[in-house]
């Protein structure tokens, strides 16, 4: 009938409102940034120690020095055969672990040299110091030659 008010209740018809309603942050969140960046530490943190595999072996460094206490430090050699051999006797792997328990002087903490023939099979010397070191002996050192330049 008459006339109509308008609806917004103020002047201009809304028109100051309709355009800030629309405009783009200026900021950037980075709270999702961060979460993401701590659950993949988490996961890396616990991945990384089933990573590694091996056997940890106790290895020279390229300057060595001698080493300390036993002057006639128990060693095993692999010759080129395969064959085990316990300081001089030879030996089979099966009876290494008892008779290294039945002559190591300090126990588990004996160290213990290997020796293995360059031409020697790799997983003959795996296995070896595999057992060794399951059976607890963890002072274990290849013994190597110096190589000439």
């Amino acid at each position: 009938m008459g006339m109509s008010a308008p609806r917004s209740g103020g002047m201009g018809g809304g028109r100051g409102r309709r355009g800030r309603r629309y405009q783009p942050m200026s900021e950037i969140n980075v709270t999702p940034f961060v979460d993401v960046m701590l659950v993949l530490l988490i996961i890396f943190m616990v991945s990384a120690p089933l990573l590694t595999v091996g056997v940890p072996i106790d290895l020279p460094k390229s300057a060595a020095k001698p080493l300390e206490g036993n002057v006639d430090p128990l060693t095993i050699s692999i010759d080129a055969n395969g064959v085990i051999f316990l300081q001089e006797t030879e030996i089979e792997i099966d009876q290494l672990i008892p008779r290294l328990e039945a002559i190591a002087q300090t126990g588990y903490e004996e160290r213990i040299l290997v020796r293995g023939d360059a031409s020697s099979n790799y997983g003959t010397i795996m296995r070896v110091m595999g057992r060794l070191n399951k059976a607890g002996f963890n002072r274990i050192a290849l013994v190597t030659t110096e190589e000439a330049s």
